[in-house]
């Protein structure tokens, strides 16, 4: 009987090893990858909130403009010297602000 019983607490040593390996490899992701992920995110949030009429922005697909309306969700940015390309797009879609000289 004491040999069965040295060889269950061995087996529950092991498992006890591998859960040990899960719970730090699964820390070591959370740091690696979910936080950073989250920082960058409250980023952004921050970043949008802060927007106003007059600030020139960098869009995610490269393009450069200056926000003439905002909305709850959506901006109007007006692109080029040519006043008549104004186009309606999501805050998601900025990707860099620059604030307006006139602060």
């Amino acid at each position: 009987m004491n040999l069965l019983e040295a060889a269950a607490s061995g087996g529950g040593a092991g498992i006890m090893m591998i859960l040990l390996y899960v719970v730090i490899i699964g820390g070591i992701m959370y740091f690696m990858a979910i936080r950073p992920q989250k920082k960058e995110q409250k980023r952004m949030a921050q970043m949008l909130s802060e927007l106003t009429v007059g600030d020139w922005v960098v869009t995610t697909s490269g393009f450069y403009g200056v926000v003439i309306d905002i909305t709850e969700e959506d901006v109007i940015v007006e692109f080029g010297s040519n006043k008549n390309c104004r186009i309606p797009m999501k805050k998601t879609a900025i990707a860099e602000i620059e604030k307006s000289d006139n602060e």
